[in-house]
C-alpha cells in the first residue's frame, strides 16, 4: 500500500489594504525629516496648555509645518490642539515651535491660572452688597 500523496497549498491572494482613515497618513514623513538634523537635541519649556501666538507672516524659507502653524496661530492656540489639528505628536510639535521661538515667528505664554480658593475680602464684599439689596 502506498502513503497518501500530501498537495501543496497554494497562498491565496491577499485582501487589499484598507484605506487609510481620516486622521492617518497614507505615506507618513519620518519625523527627522520635519524635525531637522537636531531635533531631538533641544528642550523646551512648552507644556500642553501652552498658548502659542504668531507673530510674523511666514518666510518664504518655512517649512509647510511651520507655515501651517503660522496660519493656524493667527488667534492663541494649545500646542495640544495645534497637535492634533497637524497629526503631529508632541514632542514633534515641541521641537517646531521651539525653532520658530528661537527664531521669533511665535510667541509662547502660558495659560491664565485662576487662584482655587476666591479671595475672601472680595467674597465678604459682594455678600455685603448683596444684603444691602
Amino acid at each position: 500500500m502506498t502513503p497518501p500523496q500530501r498537495q501543496r497549498r497554494v497562498p491565496k491572494e491577499q485582501p487589499p489594504s484598507p484605506p487609510p482613515g481620516p486622521g492617518k497618513q497614507k505615506n507618513p514623513e519620518r519625523l527627522f525629516v520635519v524635525a531637522g538634523p537636531d531635533g531631538g537635541e533641544r528642550d523646551g519649556d512648552l507644556d500642553l496648555v501652552t498658548l502659542i501666538v504668531a507673530r510674523a507672516d511666514p518666510p518664504p524659507s518655512a517649512t509647510p509645518e511651520q507655515t501651517a502653524l503660522l496660519r493656524l496661530c493667527s488667534t492663541p492656540l494649545s500646542v495640544a490642539e495645534l497637535s492634533a489639528y497637524l497629526n503631529l505628536p508632541f514632542s514633534m510639535m515641541t521641537v517646531l515651535l521651539t525653532d520658530m521661538l528661537t527664531a521669533g515667528l511665535v510667541t509662547a505664554r502660558n495659560p491664565i491660572v485662576r487662584q482655587s480658593v476666591a479671595d475672601r475680602s472680595i467674597l465678604e464684599a459682594v455678600m455685603h452688597g448683596l444684603q444691602r439689596l
